[in-house]
């Protein structure tokens, strides 16, 4: 598994390397000192898990989540216990104290490892059962008491909201609980784009693109919804529109 260490102490960085360099399942492919330098190396480097501290300056491992389009596997590694809580409510896998145990960080690479082989064994299952929706398909969609059928051309957008999802066509916006990771495995990705964390987009809807920060886009889609690409998704969303 390819990791990256993060942590703004350089001590703190060089004993838990040590430490996973001794494990054969494990290889680290970078190490950072703050959540920006960690975003840069992640979107980058594109590893499997990810080793993080919480308290660093200026921003915390929980911004670094925040930040992320795609989110690792993730182990903290900490020397406060009071944040084991909310780091388990981020999805986290393990919650390692420091001083660092190898016993313990041992344990924690074998659930890792064990997650991994579930999730690989529930994605070939699903991909057997499961086709792709594809735009000339119909969805059920139920928010309270009101029920639609949707045709997926219809549907303008999709956008990440805590455990829901907006749904956008025609007027409206209704909401369903399920998470955008699990309806961008669904859909067709011909015809629907991943544009960020938060937003999944109809190409068939897209009417204006220009530039945004940091390497980024701003698309525009017909209705007047405007939807911000991240940069490296950007960069995938030029590759896949250009001739």
């Amino acid at each position: 598994m390819r990791a990256i260490v993060i942590d703004d102490e350089r001590l703190a960085r060089k004993e838990l390397i040590n430490l996973l360099n001794q494990l054969e399942t494990v290889e680290v492919i970078g190490e950072a000192v703050n959540v920006d330098d960690a975003k840069e190396k992640i979107e980058q480097l594109q590893p499997d898990v990810i080793f993080l501290d919480i308290q660093m300056p200026e921003k915390t491992g929980f911004d670094l989540l925040e930040e992320l389009d795609h989110v690792p596997h993730v182990i903290f590694t900490t020397a406060y216990d009071e944040y084991a809580l909310k780091a388990f409510q981020v999805n986290a896998l393990d919650y390692l104290l420091k001083p660092i145990e190898p016993k313990r960080l041992e344990d924690a690479i074998n659930k890792l490892l064990g997650k991994i082989e579930e999730v690989s064994k529930r994605d070939d299952e699903s991909s057997v059962n499961q086709k792709k929706l594809t735009l000339e398909d119909q969805v059920f969609v139920k928010d309270g008491d009101r029920c639609w059928f949707v045709r997926l051309s219809n549907v303008r957008l999709f956008e990440s909201d805590g455990n829901y999802i907006k749904v956008y066509f025609d007027n409206f916006k209704p909401m369903i609980h399920k998470s955008l990771n699990a309806l961008d495995e669904r859909l067709d990705e011909k015809s629907f784009f991943r544009a960020s964390r938060k937003h999944i987009i109809n190409l068939g809807w897209v009417e204006g693109i220009e530039p945004w920060f940091n390497g980024g886009l701003v698309v525009t889609l017909k209705g007047g919804d405007r939807i911000e690409v991240s940069r490296r998704q950007a960069a995938r969303f030029k590759e896949m529109m250009s001739l």
